[in-house]
């Protein structure tokens, strides 16, 4: 589970890069037309990994879902505390019955935000990432996008970026972009039977 959220931390994000990068891989796999991935390279032929969500709920339903402890822990992680302001943090644990502190807590960071629309995060370095992903850990973070569709539909668009150059990283990539996208849909199920249950009186 540590694992899946330092994955949802580097894959969960417009950043301008994409606007000179060309397309270059795309995951083989199926997927649903609801959450996809795809992985383009830019110019200079760093590698920025885009998975798209389209969600049947409002966007403050869908923000909340990032940004708060209830949101988190209805999708993500059995416990979180969050201090969501920029320079605050994201903290969760994966194990059941864990404090926030213990041995394996995965530390957030908030780099920017404007509400409902858009979120910056950065994990904090863990020993157990791969080498090459240490290297490069202070230019490694997640933007992600939040469209208004409709009232009761949202676009979540998430960017990847900081991937260097390095061949590891289409090896890496290809396995950290079906792992998201198991989380996306756990969250884009649990946002939507909220929709559609109606409220009790």
């Amino acid at each position: 589970m540590i694992r899946h959220a330092l994955l949802l931390a580097l894959g969960l994000t417009a950043f301008f890069l994409c606007l000179a990068a060309t397309p270059s891989v795309t995951v083989p796999q199926k997927q649903e037309k609801s959450v996809t991935s795809k992985i383009i390279k830019t110019a200079a032929g760093e590698r920025v990994m885009i998975q798209d969500i389209w969600i049947d709920a409002p966007v403050k339903d869908v923000w909340a879902a990032f940004t708060t402890e209830e949101g988190w822990t209805s999708w993500s992680t059995p416990i979180a505390k969050i201090d969501f302001k920029v320079g605050g943090t994201i903290r969760t644990h994966y194990t059941e019955g864990a404090k926030i502190g213990d041995k394996g807590t995965i530390t957030l960071h908030i780099l920017n935000y404007v509400p409902e629309r858009l979120l910056t995060i950065q994990a904090e370095l863990q020993d157990n990432w791969p080498e090459v992903m240490q290297a490069d850990h202070e230019h490694l973070m997640n933007v992600i996008v939040f469209e208004t569709i409709s009232e009761k539909r949202t676009h979540v668009i998430s960017y990847g970026v900081g991937y260097g150059n390095a061949p590891i990283y289409d090896k890496l990539l290809k396995f950290f972009a079906p792992a998201n996208e198991g989380l996306y849909r756990k969250m884009k199920k649990v946002l939507e039977a909220k929709v559609s249950t109606p409220k009790q009186k």
